[in-house]
């Protein structure tokens, strides 16, 4: 039931919609961080996605009172807010493919993918946080807005981050083996190196990951190029990478086990150490353009059924 007395107060409606700014605020907050990968860039980076925060809130908390009014036109609003943040996930891609050209190891177009639509989606969470606070205060009193602003916290400190490597995988270090020109990581064949320097610079510093998948699953989404391009990229930002620019040899490399779906990764970090890469691989983010899940298919399912 709308609360008419309530609105009926014009310092109620403005304390809901304040309290919706503030919450949604809050929430593009927390999930703004400038971490390893150096994005957004700190202030400027920061200073654009925290506008863009502002707006948003105000957009979620001015919607309620538009709707008390029985303006419905007012909602119109929101699509044009769509546009906006469509136009950042572009803004974000564009910079970052920019970026991935001058990077000595690449992110990769699927990883430029998932960022620009991850600061489409945080946008509209926050329209999200401040609706539900002011439509929570304007018809139920402020104690209740503040009970749901915190409750869309928690739904969007659920929703901040998705899945790991280590949700589909589990990660071990593995020996690095020049045999001769023929570099292996474990027993999984990496590349022909032809410099006799370059073999003895890997054999001294090289550093090698075997990825065992869990499931078919997992076996599909580590076989994304995507997707392995997305753990070198972490590994070397975090480790470092022994390397410069026209050194094909010394580049960091994953490659697959084509009998059971292991992955190897071989890398020249400039840190040696064995259990922060371990981390790092196993906090690697799954790329959702890189997920796959064969065993939901009706036919792994035991369904003969047609779609459509």
């Amino acid at each position: 039931m709308w609360d008419h007395h309530h609105f009926g107060q014009p310092h109620h409606v403005l304390y809901g919609i304040l309290l919706g700014v503030a919450f949604g605020i809050t929430a593009r907050l927390l999930m703004l961080r400038t971490d390893y990968r150096q994005y957004p860039t700190y202030p400027h980076g920061r200073i654009i996605h925290i506008s863009l925060g502002v707006i948003a809130a105000a957009l979620g908390a001015v919607a309620v009172p538009a709707l008390y009014k029985k303006d419905y036109t007012a909602i119109t609003f929101l699509t044009l807010a769509a546009q906006q943040f469509r136009d950042v996930r572009n803004m974000e891609r564009n910079t970052l493919t920019k970026i991935d050209s001058l990077e000595l190891v690449s992110r990769g177009a699927a990883y430029i993918e998932g960022t620009a639509m991850v600061f489409e989606g945080r946008n509209y969470l926050v329209i999200l946080s401040a609706l539900l606070t002011s439509l929570a205060s304007i018809s139920l009193g402020l104690p209740y807005g503040v009970i749901a602003g915190i409750g869309s916290l928690l739904i969007v400190r659920a929703l901040k981050s998705g899945k790991s490597i280590s949700h589909i995988a589990n990660a071990v270090i593995a020996p690095v083996k020049v045999d001769g020109p023929d570099l292996f990581v474990g027993d999984i064949y990496i590349m022909n190196v032809g410099l006799s320097s370059n073999q003895q610079l890997i054999a001294e510093r090289g550093m090698g990951i075997i990825l065992e998948p869990f499931n078919p699953n997992g076996k599909a989404t580590l076989s994304n190029l995507g997707q392995r391009q997305a753990i070198l990229f972490d590994l070397c930002t975090i480790l470092g990478v022994y390397r410069d620019d026209g050194e094909p040899a010394l580049i960091p490399m994953a490659k697959l086990d084509m009998k059971d779906g292991r992955l190897a990764i071989f890398l020249l970090p400039q840190e040696q150490d064995t259990s922060k890469a371990l981390a790092v691989v196993q906090r690697v983010p799954i790329l959702e353009s890189a997920v796959r899940m064969p065993t939901e298919a009706s036919v792994n399912k035991g369904e003969n059924k047609q779609h459509g």
